[in-house]
């Protein structure tokens, strides 16, 4: 069902600390209207991702920060409901940065990385915001282009079950390597080995980090995916091997801090096993982002890659919603339905 306005939240605050309901404002516009070359898109779902803790401050950033008054900045998949543009059609599904709000206007000024999706659709048009999209392309190229792993080596990844941190740990075990994820529950814990198939895996929050991993990675840790920082990083600092790998895909545990986090305290162990950490954005890798859908999208198909979603309804619960990814009350991929699917 589509709506007369166009509703929105913009950036009504920075942050301080967490993020807040109030640091939202809630907009009714008219819907926009495509000019020659433009497409208006309706959003059906909406990508909530940790990032966006990021864009929400004024600090130095892989992109230019959501300035105070504009609509807040997110991944969504939509439907083309009105195109002046020869490359795209009523009912097209499209996927871009296309904000919190029910329609988007693409193409002319706006830089909002506009994908076309395959019409008809082969799979749910979710997977397009998980395995087949940012998500899935991030745990692909962080992975196998910095991680580099090896069959029979030791693969921890943190956040594990997360979006990122559980397709992470099923590209390790495809290519032969020990899985194990480091997540917040025990029942996430179970999901991941028996679900998932990850070799172990850890609750940070009740485990002796320091004794479980020894326990875990016997043959020590070749290849960390760090989504956390802080005092995970360290533990596992203690426990890699000579020349680890550590792609650095995010600091989670200091996103919503208000004072400059020390550490990591075991930073000299990078020297002594002369490990490589490399930070990453995907935005790097967009030109390379068909490569890794194709091998994804196999992967699904065979059955190889599974995903878990929590889909919020409604755009109203954005600013709500967004919290989970923060208290550790979610699993999988978190994405909000805007609007329904034609």
């Amino acid at each position: 069902m589509t709506t007369a306005i166009n509703r929105q939240f913009r950036l009504a605050s920075r942050p301080v600390g967490d993020i807040k309901e109030s640091d939202f404002e809630y907009r009714e516009e008219p819907i926009p209207t495509p000019k020659e070359g433009e497409i208006l898109i309706r959003n059906i779902y909406l990508s909530l991702d940790p990032t966006n803790r990021i864009w929400m401050t004024d600090a130095e950033q892989y992109m230019p920060p959501v300035k105070l008054g504009e609509v807040m900045r997110g991944i969504t998949v939509g439907v083309v409901e009105e195109s002046k543009n020869q490359n795209f059609k009523k009912g097209d599904f499209v996927s871009g940065m296309l904000g919190w709000q029910d329609y988007a206007i693409a193409f002319g000024d706006s830089g909002n990385f506009i994908t076309a999706l395959p019409n008809p659709l082969s799979v749910p048009l979710t997977a397009f915001l998980s395995p087949l999209g940012g998500t899935g392309c991030t745990a692909y190229f962080g992975l196998l282009d910095i991680g580099q792993p090896k069959a029979g080596e030791t693969v921890v990844v943190s956040a594990a079950s997360g979006a990122v941190g559980s397709i992470v740990g099923q590209i390790a075990k495809i290519k032969g390597c020990r899985a194990v994820g480091i997540t917040g529950s025990d029942e996430k814990c179970q999901w991941l080995v028996n679900e998932l198939g990850f070799d172990a895996a850890i609750n940070y929050k009740t485990a002796d980090l320091d004794k479980e991993l020894a326990a875990s990675c016997p043959d020590g840790i070749d290849v960390y995916f760090d989504n956390v920082g802080g005092s995970i990083l360290d533990a596992v600092l203690k426990k890699i091997n000579l020349n680890a790998r550590i792609p650095l895909c995010g600091l989670i545990s200091s996103y919503n801090s208000q004072k400059p986090v020390p550490g990591p305290y075991n930073y000299s162990q990078i020297l002594m096993k002369r490990a490589r950490v490399q930070g990453f954005i995907i935005l790097d890798y967009i030109p390379r982002w068909s490569e890794a859908i194709t091998e994804m999208g196999q992967w699904l198909k065979e059955g190889k890659i599974k995903y878990s979603l929590e889909i919020v309804e409604g755009l109203e619960n954005a600013p709500k919603a967004i919290l989970k990814l923060f208290d550790g009350n979610k699993n999988g991929k978190l994405i909000v339905k805007v609007s329904e699917q034609p």
